[in-house]
């Protein structure tokens, strides 16, 4: 048995594509997606809206990032004629061992929970330092979808029998992380979306319940303690929907956090109406 010496830095990012890269068959924004990706070097990879895709677009991309696929799942509810939405999970395989993966959640996600346990190569056969990545895509419909699909994920904020103590949650939790400046910012007609309604339909405050109870339950947000706490990954993309809020969360557990941050670029702007975040963990070390 090999056991680690050292802390080891892993990167974990998380990334909605829009409409999975394509337009009309054309991957010219898929392949510009994929070069910002290597530039930015993640060992951890959650991938959302790969709307479209089929294995060999996975296989490809996956090879050109120099990872391998976990899993790519289906969402469990289509809305609209056109091809299938999917969420990915890839890890660099040089970093990262998979010792297993299961799609989980099914019947309760909109779209879905991808769930590994995930071993640092340079652990060996040491099990001391294992962890879990969660790669998901919370429903665009309503907080209360959303804060159902959160409880499945709340265990994982403390020690829970059978699991690594580590977590890594990934992915566009469509959670406002904030009032919007103004409620006219938002059309009328997606309010419903991200407020609460109460019982004579009204609307309400901004329903933040989804990642609300996955902080009480012990996850950490590290953008509570890095960078600026007012940056946003939407908001930029759409005139009549202009509100900075983030909605593309990575939460740890047991983890230590050695830097975090939001790819904000104009170059990146132009690539989805959404923005990578970034996360560096020390696994192997606890908060």
């Amino acid at each position: 048995m090999t056991a680690l010496k050292a802390h080891v830095p892993l990167r974990a990012i998380t990334y909605n594509l829009l409409l999975g890269g394509l337009h009309a068959g054309d991957d010219t924004r898929l392949r510009a997606q994929t070069e910002m990706l290597a530039h930015l070097g993640p060992d951890v990879l959650s991938r959302q809206e790969c709307t479209g895709w089929t294995n060999q677009h996975l296989r490809r991309l996956a090879d050109e990032l120099g990872m391998v696929p976990v899993d790519m799942a289906p969402t469990r509810v289509r809305r609209a004629p056109g091809p299938p939405n999917g969420t990915t999970l890839l890890v660099r395989p040089s970093s990262v061992r998979v010792m297993d993966h299961w799609i989980v959640g099914e019947g309760v996600f909109h779209h879905a929970l991808i769930r590994a346990w995930l071993r640092p190569v340079a652990a060996g056969d040491d099990p001391g330092s294992d962890f879990t990545a969660f790669a998901t895509h919370f429903s665009w419909s309503s907080g209360d979808a959303r804060l159902n699909e959160a409880r499945m994920l709340t265990d994982y904020g403390g020690p829970f029998p059978g699991a690594p103590r580590g977590a890594l949650l990934l992915g566009d939790l469509n959670t406002p992380d904030r009032e919007p400046p103004d409620w006219s910012l938002v059309p009328a007609n997606l309010q419903s979306r991200y407020r609460f309604v109460k019982s004579g339909g009204a609307f309400g405050r901004a329903d933040r319940r989804a990642v609300q109870v996955l902080l009480k339950s012990g996850w950490r947000d590290p953008q509570t303690d890095f960078g600026d706490p007012e940056a946003a990954s939407v908001g930029y993309a759409y005139s009549n929907e202009p509100v900075p809020w983030r909605l593309d969360y990575a939460l740890v557990s047991g983890l230590a956090v050695s830097d975090y941050f939001i790819h904000d670029t104009p170059g990146a702007r132009e690539l989805s109406d959404h923005l990578p975040v970034v996360c560096d963990v020390m696994v192997g070390a606890s908060s």
